[in-house]
């Protein structure tokens, strides 16, 4: 038994999950919000990385401060049965149902598209997709050597890859940096940081954080602290990395406008940045930083998905999972990109917040000595408010307008919930109710409920 691990081990730990975390997401957003923000940049960023590097860090955390062994096992402080179909969920859009279809339809359109006829495009994606989708069952087969393929294989080409990109942006830039759209003319910090949740990391950094996890005991830290102190320096390294990848992309946006004006989403950003750099070279070097990151974090997701749902259901065994949910991911993504954005966003509506509680309970519990009493309410007034959230996404990606039985519901919540415009109506309700709640167990002599610390 150790308590501290050396610091090639640690960076081995932190550029794994560096490279799970760095996917389609991480390279459409920051460049379209570079050109986006444009001399409003750097407070667009600095929310941003709120958001897209503090929650995921936040995560990694909380799942090593809470000393579960998995996320249903945290989500258990709610209620049983609420741990299981919350991490079920969970699971699913950040693998076969969202996440992990997008990062094979992200890696076509950006990588592969451009270079076809729209009319072979659906041959060509279905082609592509074998392919993609093969190599990533290879690897999620084999999750005893995550860290060594993903870790110490993939990432780094991904960094140096898009690192010499990123440097000749700064040495030499495109173009000056625009004016900001209207979106970010006032108030460009909320963008940003409201930006920030297109990523789905903070999702995923509750499934990453027990790879994480699992990786530093089989080194030989099994100690509550040690685990905690190993995850915080993993972590760090791996949110350095991002927020120094994230910053790169968005400067790249911004100074991409006066050139090439003003894309619809931030992939074509990037491709002609690199082949305004390095012509035919730049456009096959996008390409191969493209499938890469996308890849990893397929991989990751994978692994993630197959593990979780064999020890919840341990008559299929973690090969029979993995063959399932890779098929699944198949078939899903060969529907495109924009269909798979358009819904999940009510998923996500939906999930985000539930997460997001979850962690700020987690780290707040020994101060209400963990009265289950102060979860269970939290969760149900942050459930109420997110699932007619959800709702309302779901109407608009279905395009109903109104929205009818649960109308006078929003008409409320618009009128006395703080920030329920921007998505966040949620947040205030939440933390009332952890105050309250959380007096109330602190005083009570007799907790009705106490959880194991």
């Amino acid at each position: 038994m150790k308590e501290k691990l050396s610091f090639s081990s640690y960076l081995v730990i932190g550029v794994m999950l560096f490279a799970l975390f760095f996917g389609a997401g991480n390279l459409i957003f920051p460049a379209q919000l570079g050109q986006a923000a444009g001399t409003n940049l750097w407070p667009s960023v600095f929310g941003f990385l709120i958001t897209g590097v503090g929650l995921p860090l936040l995560g990694i955390l909380a799942m090593g401060f809470s000393g579960s062994k998995n996320l249903q096992e945290l989500a258990s402080r709610v209620n049983p049965i609420y741990a299981v179909a919350f991490t079920s969920l969970l699971y699913l859009t950040i693998g076969p149902f969202f996440a992990a279809p997008r990062t094979g339809a992200v890696a076509f359109d950006i990588a592969i598209a451009p270079n076809i006829g729209e009319d072979s495009s659906k041959l060509i994606l279905f082609i592509f997709t074998i392919v993609f989708f093969s190599i990533s069952l290879w690897f999620s087969l084999k999750p005893a050597d995550i860290v060594k393929n993903v870790g110490r294989i993939l990432a780094p080409g991904i960094v140096i890859l898009l690192g010499i990109l990123l440097i000749v942006v700064i040495i030499n830039p495109i173009g000056s940096i625009q004016s900001p759209l209207e979106a970010y003319q006032s108030g460009a910090f909320t963008t940003g940081f409201l930006e920030g949740y297109n990523t789905m990391d903070a999702l995923a950094s509750l499934v990453f954080g027990i790879i994480v996890i699992n990786a530093i005991r089989s080194m030989g830290v099994t100690t509550k602290k040690g685990i905690m102190a190993a995850t915080v320096k993993s972590g760090v390294i791996a949110i350095s990395f991002l927020g120094l990848i994230y910053v790169g992309i968005a400067y790249l946006g911004a100074v991409s406008t006066e050139q090439f004006g003003i894309f619809e989403t931030g992939g074509p950003v990037l491709s002609s940045a690199a082949e305004y750099y390095f012509g035919t070279f730049g456009s096959l070097l996008l390409s191969i930083v493209i499938i890469l990151a996308c890849l990893t974090t397929n991989i990751g997701l994978m692994t993630a998905c197959g593990e979780y749902f064999h020890q919840l259901l341990p008559r299929f065994s973690y090969r029979t999972l993995v063959i399932f949910f890779t098929t699944v991911t198949f078939v899903i993504a060969n529907f495109g990109l924009s269909n798979i954005i358009s819904f999940s966003i009510p998923v996500l509506m939906f999930l985000y917040p539930l997460a997001i509680v979850l962690m700020l309970l987690t780290f707040l519990s020994p101060l209400f000595n963990h009265s289950r009493m102060v979860y269970v309410l939290t969760i149900a007034v942050t459930f109420v408010i997110s699932f007619v959230d959800g709702l309302k996404s779901l109407y608009s990606s279905l395009g109903i307008t109104g929205y009818g039985f649960f109308q006078p519901l929003v008409s409320y919540f618009e009128e006395v919930l703080p920030f329920y415009e921007n998505g966040l109506g949620w947040l205030a309700p939440a933390l009332v109710v952890i105050l309250i709640t959380g007096l109330i167990a602190k005083l009570q002599p007799r907790p009705v409920e106490v959880l194991n610390k």
